[in-house]
């Protein structure tokens, strides 16, 4: 993919980080920065939004998730499809 790849600001030096693009058609990739030619994970716009959104609000967090507070739609649908 010849898409410009943007790092992670939380990424390692160890390498251990993840990489975001705008893809053509509109579409969010997501890949590993350790396999540049390996798989990426494609999202909608709208469920990247819905993802970055809760992981601002800490809706992922395993100890939020342990309440039983159930996730915004959205996110669940983003995260429950990822290869979209």
């Amino acid at each position: 993919m010849n898409a410009p790849w943007v790092r992670s600001s939380f990424s390692f030096a160890n390498g251990n980080c993840v990489e975001v693009a705008e893809l053509s058609g509109g579409s969010v990739g997501i890949r590993d920065s350790r396999d540049p030619g390996g798989p990426v994970l494609r999202f909608t716009r709208a469920e990247w939004a819905a993802f970055l959104r809760g992981a601002r609000r800490g809706e992922l967090d395993r100890s939020r998730r342990r309440t039983g507070r159930a996730r915004p739609r959205g996110l669940a649908r983003a995260v429950s499809r990822p290869g979209r």
